[in-house]
């Protein structure tokens, strides 16, 4: 069984005795909701792709310019995002460690800007799967560096929210892109397709239009020995300025003495992902939550969703587009509420129970959906529905509300794009996987192929119960010790935290005295 952290570190207890919540902080608050914008739309461009090619399946002048594809050829066109996505795995941590956080969140978003566009103004097949190869290498430079500058930026207390929101925004897209399909169905041409994807490009160039109005992570910036910078910045955002305040020079020494410990023993490149023990654990972790969160069955409802409906009997055009947006809605409301809750408690449990839940949903489902292919029932047929409705909360209760958070829990500061990297390497290629793969097995063997990810979701049930880590109650820089020396890497960093709070204290008996005097 997986081990479980030890008890709480000295800026833990020191944050709980902050009752002043965020919106109170107007420093905090102006840069949380400028982080909207600019960190948190990053994933509504995935969800944006996955509803539109989901809806462009109903559309008539898609189906007629790209020959009516299915099984293999249907299964390409939506694949081919992720194959850009993987292509650009070797190069993200480049740019982001070198460049920083938020320059590389502008390089990918400049690159889904003409990939989008490109898209939209396709002229044939090759030209359209080019433009999406092209769209998906930009997402994992914006989604790597802005899940690591959420997680570093964020103040204590609300860095797990807002990792959380991070996944729940792939809703917000979701919807657009779905919603916009609805519209653009009526267009008698091919700027019913072409019109959706150009569209796709607008939480890209909002990203661009923001990409300065956020301070850069402060751990990148320790890292570069630019140490002031970083604590003027921590002083502005997670005191309101007050330098006096003991909280951002806890944080900084915590920032710098896990900085310089992990520095010692680390290799350059990949590499660092499995030189130690306590690496090749976190990695192997990172890499099966990849498997996970991308081939739990999500892609089947998320890109599919149209021949599922045309198998259990609803082959309405506009019926489904409808679908597909109310699919959608119902998964952002569920996403934003169970990213506010499922954080607040521990990390493996609830990824247990989200496994857990998938598993019972999709078994239902199976059900159902073979009962609709025997008897043609249409109660069976909006059972299976129920059950797709079902899948969002299950779902969010883990892999949505918890993956960012996780991943920048798990990974110290000079692996974390790295590990970030891996991660998006094995869910990319999940992803990829399973939407070339999904048509097919649909087309060939219709409701039996659920059974597949039955199978899978029990073998997810038994992976985290036993090599999960717990990470909840933890610093970013104590969860760098996790599967090392913990006691020594904890009394290091307290050791470092101390010396500020004696050097506070010596200050502020000087300045009693002074005063008296």
């Amino acid at each position: 069984m997986a081990p479980t952290v030890v008890e709480e570190g000295i800026i833990q207890k020191f944050i709980k005795n902050d009752k002043v919540k965020w919106w109170n902080k107007p420093n905090l608050r102006r840069l949380y909701l400028l982080l909207i914008p600019f960190c948190l739309f990053i994933e509504s461009t995935s969800g944006f792709d996955s509803s539109m090619m989901n809806g462009m399946q109903a559309l008539k002048y898609w189906q007629e310019y790209f020959g009516h594809p299915k099984g293999g050829m249907l299964g390409l066109l939506v694949a081919c995002y992720n194959v850009g996505a993987v292509s650009s795995i070797p190069f993200v941590p480049i740019v982001s460690d070198h460049l920083g956080r938020r320059k590389s969140i502008v390089f990918g978003s400049i690159i889904m800007i003409i990939g989008s566009i490109m898209q939209g103004l396709s002229r044939n097949l090759p030209m359209f799967v080019f433009s999406r190869i092209f769209l998906g290498h930009g997402i994992v430079y914006a989604i790597i560096s802005g899940a690591a500058l959420l997680g570093e930026l964020g103040h204590p207390k609300e860095r797990q929210f807002l990792g959380s929101m991070f996944n729940a925004f792939y809703g917000v897209g979701a919807v657009l892109g779905a919603g916009i399909v609805v519209r653009t169905i009526s267009i008698p041409n091919d700027w019913s397709w072409r019109l959706p994807s150009i569209l796709q490009c607008v939480p890209s160039v909002i990203q661009v239009v923001f990409a300065f109005t956020v301070p850069e992570s402060p751990r990148w910036l320790v890292s570069k020995d630019r140490s002031e910078e970083a604590l003027n910045i921590l002083i502005k955002y997670h005191a309101e300025g007050d330098a006096s305040n003991e909280l951002p020079h806890l944080e900084i020494a915590e920032i710098r003495k896990a900085l310089e410990i992990e520095n010692q023993s680390r290799k350059r490149g990949f590499v660092e992902l499995f030189q130690t023990q306590g690496m090749r654990r976190r990695s192997l972790v990172s890499g099966f939550l990849g498997l996970f969160v991308q081939f739990s069955g999500n892609s089947l409802i998320s890109q599919y969703l149209v021949p599922i409906l045309n198998m259990i009997g609803i082959t309405d055009r506009w019926q489904q587009v409808r679908y597909n947006v109310g699919k959608e809605a119902w998964g952002l409301i569920i996403g934003i509420v169970l990213a506010a809750i499922t954080p607040r408690y521990p990390r493996r449990r609830m990824y247990l129970l989200c496994a857990s839940c998938l598993l019972l949903v999709y078994t239902g489902w199976t059900v159902a959906q073979a009962r609709n292919r025997i008897t043609k029932s249409v109660e069976s047929g909006y059972a299976v529905l129920v059950f797709i409705f079902l899948y969002s909360p299950a779902y969010c209760l883990g892999y949505n509300a918890l993956t960012y958070v996780y991943m920048v829990e798990i990974f110290p500061y000079y692996t974390r794009t790295k590990g970030l990297s891996w991660f998006q390497f094995w869910s990319r290629s999940a992803a990829m996987f399973s939407s070339f793969v999904n048509p097919i097995g649909l087309e060939d063997i219709g409701w039996k192929y659920l059974l597949v990810y039955v199978c899978w979701l029990c073998f997810e049930v038994v992976f985290i119960y036993f090599y999960f880590p717990e990470t909840f109650g933890k610093s970013l820089e104590e969860l760098t010790f996790l599967f090392e020396d913990e006691a020594a890497g904890k009394e290091a960093l307290e050791m470092s935290t101390e010396k500020v709070l004696q050097d506070s204290t010596t200050t502020e008996i000087h300045e009693t005295a002074e005063k008296k005097a």
